[in-house]
């Protein structure tokens, strides 16, 4: 296996930027625009944060954990880093795509690697219509927010919305609403990964409602559709014995 050339990027910890110091000092790293494989070295909020930012190279991205939550992140160690990236095993994901319109007119376009989340903005709870690929799912749901997570980010906030985990080969979509008054028992659905979700906003001025897209926020939202992009493809590199396959169906049986 041929070794592939490496950059570093690192969080704005005092242990990320100490990490990269050793790295660089201990290898020789290529230029960040040349190189066949990018080393982040943070936790979860980092590599999403590399993963946008050279989304358009579709270059592997490589993380370490130096940071709280690492989920996305295989362990930090400082041995045989060529090597480990030379024997590393390639996960492509591909991340949500939203568009909103808001009750003004405007419009907005946004990918998000983890999740999609519409939160009301006021002390009201929103009201939201949802339909899939153009058929109407639920005339309306009361509630403080709904989301549509990706299988990556299904261990996320998504999680924490008691959204269930899914495994990254089940080509499904996670629909979690937050905090659900009406219907009191709805907990949400499990979509095929090509559908499309639209949800439309009622009484937007009295139960206003933001959408965000992973790091993208859009502001009193009146209608927002979200569907997988297959044009765009996210790559990762895990170490074999640490996949994300593997860590998915791990953390289903954790305490």
């Amino acid at each position: 296996m041929s070794t592939p050339s490496f950059a570093l990027v690192a969080s704005d910890t005092a242990e990320a930027r100490d990490a990269k110091a050793r790295l660089e000092a201990r290898y020789a790293t290529a230029d960040i625009d040349a190189s066949e494989v990018i080393v982040a070295l943070g936790g979860d909020g980092l590599m999403l944060e590399t993963l946008h930012r050279f989304i358009d190279r579709s270059v592997p991205i490589y993380g370490m954990n130096c940071g709280t939550v690492g989920f996305m992140m295989n362990q930090y160690e400082e041995e045989r880093l060529p090597e480990r990236l030379a024997a590393a095993q390639q996960v492509t994901l591909h991340p949500l795509r939203m568009h909103a319109t808001t009750v003004k007119g405007a419009e907005a376009d946004a990918l998000a690697i983890n999740e999609v989340s519409l939160l009301r903005e006021s002390r009201q709870a929103a009201k939201i219509g949802i339909s899939i690929d153009g058929v109407k799912r639920m005339e309306e749901l009361i509630c403080d927010g709904i989301m549509v997570a990706t299988p990556a980010g299904s261990t996320a906030y998504n999680l924490s919305a008691h959204g269930p985990i899914v495994p990254l080969a089940a080509q499904l979509l996670a629909l979690t609403p937050i905090s659900v008054f009406r219907p009191r028992r709805w907990r949400g659905a499990l979509l095929p990964a090509r559908a499309e979700v639209t949800f439309e906003i009622h009484e937007s001025a009295k139960r206003p409602v933001s959408a965000t897209a992973d790091f993208t926020e859009v502001r009193d939202v009146a209608r927002v559709t979200v569907r997988e992009d297959q044009s765009v493809d996210l790559n990762l590199l895990f170490d074999p014995e640490h996949n994300l396959e593997e860590r998915i169906i791990k953390e289903q049986f954790q305490p």
